[in-house]
């Protein structure tokens, strides 16, 4: 008898859109936190947890719609079969990503400036503020070698740095993910903790993108499967 191997089954299509629709789903707390802080604005209603925004509005009225376009137009980057082309026309992925590049720059340039120059609510302390500046310079740095990977062609140095600035971008969705249990566990949180827990949020976003990363770089590792006896062939008739 001889072996043959039996080849493996392609994964479901279906799957590959949840990717796009987990992503979507953790950004909604920053997207419906953002809605209800416009909300305000358009009220009207000074309080003061949000007189800070009504004394320069400007930074928040870019930052929150650029945020929401980012993180949802984002997550479907993710998605193998909007990468291709049509018929010579550009991926629906090129148009996306000449969209993306500059809403990605004007949400973290904004956040930035909102970091610097708005008083510090309640809880937002100094260590927290350098941790907003240092991830936030970070994603303005991964787009721009992201532009200029894509620039030079090299594709696949657009993935990894594009994907890392998106993890920073969607951090504030995972800190929702990491605080909540701290708290009803724990209890409240102080100044150096809920720096700490969103630090840590930033910290555990770009690892998994770094593990997607490695695993784009490297291909998922298979278990050999056994091989299927195939009969051999019977002699010729004499």
């Amino acid at each position: 008898m001889t072996t043959a191997t039996v080849p493996r089954s392609r994964p479901n299509p279906k799957t590959r859109w949840l990717v796009p629709a987990s992503l979507i789903f953790l950004s909604l707390v920053p997207i419906i936190a953002g809605a209800v802080r416009l909300t305000d604005l358009t009220g009207g209603q000074v309080t003061p947890d949000n007189a800070r925004f009504f004394d320069s509005p400007v930074p928040v009225l870019i930052h929150i719609p650029t945020v929401t376009l980012y993180l949802v137009l984002g997550a479907f980057q993710f998605v193998p079969p909007l990468r291709r082309g049509n018929g010579g026309r550009p991926s629906w992925h090129k148009v996306a990503g000449r969209i993306l590049a500059p809403t990605g720059l004007l949400a973290a340039l904004s956040g930035l400036w909102m970091a610097v120059f708005y008083d510090l609510p309640p809880l937002d302390g100094p260590l927290l503020l350098v941790l907003r500046l240092v991830f936030g310079s970070a994603m303005v740095a991964f787009i721009v070698l992201g532009f200029v990977a894509v620039r030079r062609r090299n594709y696949v140095r657009h993935s990894e740095w594009m994907s890392r600035a998106y993890a920073i971008g969607i951090a504030q969705g995972t800190i929702v993910v990491v605080t909540i249990p701290w708290i009803v566990l724990v209890g409240p949180v102080d100044e150096l903790t809920r720096a700490l827990l969103i630090g840590a949020s930033w910290v555990l976003s770009l690892a998994v993108a770094e593990y997607f990363i490695y695993r784009r770089a490297h291909g998922p590792v298979a278990k050999p499967r056994p091989a299927r006896p195939v009969p051999a062939a019977p002699p010729p008739a004499r």
